[in-house]
């Protein structure tokens, strides 16, 4: 049957949520055919998780959060971070730590939250679901130089704050190449699977708005170019599965479906090796 939605979610705060209000949220869901049906901000685990079950719609959806999941290793990264950092270090991307002790596990509590609500979580290990709520753990720096279509050959696009010590003018050059990766996202609309930008009023500001220099407003666009290009893996990962994307993390996980998985576009040069080669 093949999946009829695809949602993204750029899951960016706490557990528990920060002091105060919590973080924004982008989200986005998207078709087959690339039309962007919904998309913008939520705050809040409760909010996040029923936008994602109004999202799904017919009950038919993969959801793809660029957070944390599935995490059980008491200290140190995760293999699948680690995998992030081996497989496209060359391209200046690599992944966070994460673990028992970390903090920032606010993808742990959607994912029980989602399971309760009858979704499931699939590590990516036997290849896309035809159908089904399904829901997975991807990195958005990993598709930006992971799929082709996007043309960052050499390294990542610098669109997010650059260290603790930025140059001066650095707000403005962030602004610039964001306005570059959102028109490479545009030209996605001639992608197999699509993703049509213009479908929907709010993504469609992003090609018609120039990107904002003021930290506040630059994060709210932030957020929503990452769940667009979550909610594309989504969609690619189902189109073309193994043959487009690679599963990080690992092998032979204690409970089948239950690994810690990342599932990342992969150019071949990019490819973790098999076991034995």
């Amino acid at each position: 049957m093949g999946m009829r939605r695809f949602i993204g979610v750029d899951l960016a705060w706490g557990r528990t949520g920060a002091r105060g209000r919590p973080n924004e949220t982008g989200v986005a869901v998207v078709d087959a055919a690339g039309t962007v049906i919904d998309c913008g901000w939520t705050r809040g685990v409760d909010e996040t998780i029923e936008w994602i079950i109004r999202a799904a719609a017919d009950g038919s959806a993969s959801a793809f959060v660029d957070a944390p999941l599935a995490v059980d290793n008491p200290t140190g990264q995760r293999p699948c971070e680690r995998e992030v950092g081996r497989r496209y270090g060359r391209w200046k991307v690599s992944a966070n730590s994460t673990n028992l002790n970390s903090r920032h596990q606010a993808g742990v509590l959607v994912r029980e939250l989602l399971e309760e609500a009858g979704w499931t979580y699939d590590d990516g290990m036997h290849g896309p679901p035809d159908d089904g709520l399904v829901l997975s753990e991807c990195y958005p720096y990993t598709t930006l130089v992971g799929a082709v279509e996007l043309g960052y050959d050499l390294e990542r696009p610098r669109y997010k704050r650059p260290g603790r010590r930025p140059q001066p003018g650095w707000r403005l050059a962030r602004a610039q190449v964001c306005d570059g990766l959102i028109a490479r996202l545009a030209g996605l609309a001639e992608a197999d699977p699509p993703l049509l930008l213009a479908s929907h009023p709010v993504s469609r500001r992003l090609m018609t708005e120039p990107s904002p220099e003021r930290d506040a407003a630059y994060k709210h666009r932030e957020d929503l170019i990452d769940a667009l290009l979550c909610a594309w893996t989504a969609a690619l990962w189902s189109r073309h599965g193994l043959a487009r994307c690679q599963v990080l993390g690992e092998e032979v996980p204690a409970t089948p479906g239950a690994a810690a998985t990342i599932i990342a576009p992969a150019r071949p040069e990019q490819r973790r090796a098999r076991a034995g080669e």
